[in-house]
This record gives C-alpha cells, structure tokens and sequence, in this order.
C-alpha cells in the first residue's frame, strides 16, 4: 500500500494512494480556499450553499475535493449521501415534498452524522402547499403565496442534528447575490469564483510570465484551462450565448437579447473605465444607431452583476475618506470571459493587468476601490487650478491598506513620474504600491514607494 500525508488546517491527514479515486489528485486543480471554507464551516448547524458564476466548479468542489476530504479524514462513504437532481433518474425528487421524505428515510433513527450534497437544487420546483390542495401536488403560480419550494426544504433538513447539509445550483435561482437573503441569514454561504492567477500557476507550474499571458488571456475558468486552445475559446464564447444569457434573460425577464449582448461587449471594452448609466446608454446608441433608455441600462448592468460576470468598482475620496459620485469602474470576473466577447482581438494590456490585480485582491478578501482625489495647483500662469488624480486600487483588509498604481510599462522617466504623482500628493502613512509588467522583486524607490512586478504581487506580496 502506498500512502502520503498531506495537511489540511494544520491537521496532517494519512491519504491511502492505493484507492483509484485518489489517483485523481495529480489531476485536481486545487480550490484550497473554498475547500478550508467548507472545512471551517462543517457542523455549524447551517446549511452551506455555494454560490458564484456558473461553471467556475462549485460541484466540482463539493463532489469531488471536499468528498474526498471527508473520506481521507475518516468519514464512512456511506455516509456522504450525493444526490444530483439534474440527473433523469433522480427527477422524481424535484418535488420538494419527495426530495424531503427521501433524505429523511436515509437519515432518520440513526445517530451519526450524515452529510448531505444536493447538486443542481434549482431543478427543485416550487409546489402549492399540499395541506390546501387536498394533498394534491400543484406546481405553484408567481402569485401563490402558500407554497413549499427548495428553501423549505434546505432550511427544514439544516435543523436535523444528524444532517450536515451542502447545496449547490448553477441557474439563475442560484447565482443571485440575494440568494443568502432568501434563507433569512440562517445559511453560510461560499462565494466561489473562477481561478485566481495564484490556484492558475499552482495548477500550471510552468513559468510565471508564460502562466501571465496565458491567463492573461483565457483567464481561469475551469473547464477552459483544461481545454487545449482552439476549444478553450470556442468555450469562452459559447459560455455567454448558451449559458449566462439565457440564466439573465430567465430570471429577469428580459427580452432583449440584442440589447443584453450589446451591452456586455461595450462592458468588455471599456473594462477599466469610469462609467455610469448615461454613459453606457450614450455608448449604445452610438454603436448600434438605436435608442435604449437609462432604466434598461441600468437593470441589464445589475443583471451581469447578480449573476457574478462583472464587478462593480466604486470611487473613494482618498482625502474626503468616503466613496463618492456615480461613476464606478466595471471589471470582468474571469479575463477569459471579457476577451471572448472582443473575439480575443487585441485585449488592451493595462486593463487586462488591472483585472487580474483586482480579481487576485478580491479572491485575498481585500475590499477594493478605485481611489480618487483633487488637489490645488497653479498652471503654467500661476493661476490656482484644480486638478483631479486617481489611484487605481484602494485595497483595504483588516488593519493593511494599500494605494495600488498598476503599468505595463514605466520605462520612461515621464511615465514613471506620472504613476507615482498622486503618491507624492498624497503624502501620508498608507502603504504605497506600484505594481509593473516585468520580472523584479519587491524595491524601494527614492520615495519609499514598493515597486515590485506583477507576478511577484500576485503571487507573493498579497
């Protein structure tokens, strides 16, 4: 028998390499962060639902990495109960009452521990309470009020001291941002996103500036960095007609489709920018010659944002200290996904880098702004003017802040100038940072800002 340790949480666990599902593990793309998560939040008496963008592996996780955790740390698999409720054999399930009865026959009189998987719990339909209907099973109307959906369900089997219950979904049902609201906060959730450029590399091993420009590029959705490069693309773009379109189009309403496709690609080109409803709308009409109004605008933007495919960046007053004004940044997700909507032709350099640094600084749980500032100077007349300076990133975690300055090139003097100025103006105790396309280690400047490279910040710095 061949076996290895390995630690999870500090807690060394023997893993038996003579079982065939272990020799799945060199081929695993780590998700340690959920993973320990998941660890973290095992039998607090909470269901666990995990939440994010589809296909970034949320029942890859579950199913795989965290049951094979369970396994290696002594858990009988009988214990595991997995049920997938997208499969045919398991539809007699998506009726709440049924799928309720089931995991209670499995469970009920029996003292240990069961940890329950329902996979794909969107497919869980929504029914008129049986007690009103005679016991008759009536799928429910958008206007029925007494009704038993997979919330009953979830929140009903999480009060069951035998049950350590786990939920995902990948539909629109699923991804909202409200979906924690929905069970009144008696949940923990799991914000899932695709690979940072950390699980990438760790993934990849190959070198940190070839694994940059890739990712760079395709960014890291899971399924995409497993395929070779004509099908990762092909993915990439199928992801939105075939997928995400159709979950904002289901759970919003929505009938523009055009419009919905449009506005994603003004998003992806103008990724990095201040932009606001008025001028999203502006852009739109410009390009396509029709009008579109302000409120579908902006209910279309908060439909990629419920659905985790864009972030919203929003301004902070660095001197006032206080966010301000309407303007907001957006940024992608997943670089991949932004690129695939510009058919990967020419994705600007410095909006793909502040991507990355965004997403790495959100996957580290930093709150993220985009940090701005006026400052009075006099003009080549002497005359008091006053000037507007930006800082990329304003990133904030615990008691460490950091200004973030990002360049792809800061070869010439001029440019170098220009990246650190607001720093200067700034003049106080925030630790400044300006991060660089190139290859070098963590350094100081004449001022005592950090200069180090972006695979170094990414990978190290943070």
């Amino acid at each position: 028998m061949t076996a290895n340790r390995k630690d999870y949480n500090n807690q060394t666990i023997l893993i038996d390499k003579s079982v065939e599902f272990y020799g799945k593990r060199d081929y695993m793309i780590k998700r340690d962060k959920y993973l320990n998560q998941l660890i973290k939040a095992m039998n607090n008496g909470f269901p666990k639902v995990i939440t994010g963008i589809r296909r970034c592996g949320k029942s890859y996780l579950l199913k795989e990495i965290f049951r094979e955790y369970l396994i290696e740390t002594g858990i009988d698999r009988d214990l595991i109960i997995v049920i997938e409720l997208d499969d045919l054999s398991n539809s007699s399930l998506r009726d709440p009452v049924s799928l309720n009865s089931y995991i209670l026959d499995l469970t009920d009189g029996k003292n240990e521990k069961h940890y329950v998987f329902l996979d794909e719990i969107q497919r869980v339909y929504t029914i008129v309470n049986p007690e009103l209907t005679e016991g008759r099973h009536i799928l429910a109307k958008p206007e029925d009020k007494e009704v038993i959906s997979f919330v009953d369900v979830v929140l009903g089997l999480s009060h069951r001291k035998n049950i350590d219950l786990y939920v995902t979904g990948s539909n629109s049902k699923m991804l909202s941002s409200d979906i924690v609201t929905e069970f009144r906060d008696k949940a923990t959730e799991i914000k899932m996103a695709p690979l940072s450029f950390f699980e990438y590399h760790e993934y990849s091993g190959g070198s940190v500036t070839d694994d940059l420009f890739e990712f760079m590029h395709h960014g890291g959705m899971p399924l995409a960095v497993l395929s070779g490069k004509d099908e990762r693309e092909q993915y990439l773009k199928n992801l939105f007609k075939t997928t995400y379109f159709k979950d904002i189009l289901e759970r919003n309403k929505l009938r523009k489709e055009e419009a919905l496709d449009e506005l994603c690609t003004i998003l992806s080109s103008c990724t990095g920018e201040f932009l606001n409803v008025e001028k999203i709308a502006n852009t739109f009409e410009s390009r396509t010659k029709n009008k579109i109004c302000k409120e579908t605008v902006d209910s279309y933007i908060n439909a990629f944002i419920d659905a985790f495919i864009i972030y919203p960046v929003n301004r902070f007053d660095l001197k006032g200290r206080k966010e301000i004004g309407a303007l907001r940044k957006y940024y992608f997700s997943d670089t991949g996904l932004r690129n695939a909507r510009l058919d990967f032709v020419f994705p600007d350099e410095g909006q793909m880098l502040e991507n990355i640094v965004l997403n790495e600084l959100l996957y580290r749980d930093y709150s993220v702004s985009v940090g701005c500032f006026e400052q009075i100077e006099k003009d080549k007349k002497g005359k008091s003017v006053r000037k507007s300076y930006e800082v990329d990133f304003r990133a904030v975690k615990g008691k460490r802040s950091m200004y973030i300055q990002i360049a792809s090139d800061t070869s010439k003097e001029e440019t170098m100038k220009r990246e650190v100025r607001p720093f200067v103006l700034l003049n106080d105790q925030i630790t400044k940072v300006l991060v660089v396309n190139k290859p070098i280690r963590e350094m100081r400047d004449c001022n005592g800002f950090t200069i180090l490279g972006i695979t170094e910040f990414l990978l190290n710095y943070i």
